[in-house]
């Protein structure tokens, strides 16, 4: 199983951070001008460089601090993604009728989170693993549930229905939530030059998205 540390990396220098979601895609071009695209990737993943948060002496020595503790790319973490880190639509509050996570069928007690982006023509359904304690929010059958009805797993984002508050058949199960990525450092040496870090030169810190 992946180390990982349920620690959040500094968030004043995540949000001040850069990058976002890779895919991997293989293209085969014929001789018609035609292409054959297949991707290798069932899930996206993401990339971050959090050099471009680091604007202080003491940011840069809170990061090293953090890259010792975690042993370079040993153990994971959590990263606020400062782009995506809420189930709801930009600029909107959240709501426990954000997301669709599935439909009751009066048996199954647990379901996994999930964000869905795009609607029209091939949505993708992506897993969250790692939700902000405390801010699961929950509907079944468009009616929030009590929070004593569910309890959401903040390590696995596995939310779990107690007994006598199991979904029934046919109802449909949403969630609002604010959630991190899991990630690890992209590499195992930090390059700290402290004469062009005073001339503004931006060290290089990579992190990328990792399952858990």
């Amino acid at each position: 199983m992946t180390a990982f540390h349920e620690i959040l990396f500094p968030l004043d220098i995540a949000l001040k951070s850069v990058g976002g979601p890779e895919r991997r895609t293989d293209i085969i071009s014929f001789g018609s001008g035609r292409e054959q695209r297949n991707a290798r990737w069932a899930q996206s993943r993401r990339r971050y460089d959090a050099g471009y948060g680091v604007k202080t002496l003491e940011a840069l020595q809170a990061v090293v601090a953090f890259f010792e503790e975690r042993r370079g790319q040993l153990y994971g973490f959590r990263w606020r993604d400062r782009l995506d880190h809420t189930s709801s639509a930009p600029g909107q509050p959240l709501s426990p009728f954000d997301q669709g996570i599935g439909a009751g069928d009066g048996a199954t007690a647990s379901f996994q989170l999930q964000k869905t982006y795009g609607a029209d023509f091939a949505p993708y359904a992506r897993p969250i693993a790692k939700p902000v304690a405390g801010s699961v929010r929950v509907a079944v059958g468009g009616v929030e549930a009590a929070s004593g009805a569910f309890a959401c797993d903040a390590a696995s984002g596995i939310l779990s229905f107690v007994a006598g508050h199991i979904p029934p058949p046919g109802a449909a199960i949403t969630a609002g939530f604010m959630f991190d990525v899991p990630v690890r450092f992209d590499t195992d040496y930090l390059e700290v030059d402290l004469s062009a870090f005073a001339a503004g030169a931006i060290p290089k810190i990579p992190v990328v998205e990792i399952r858990v």
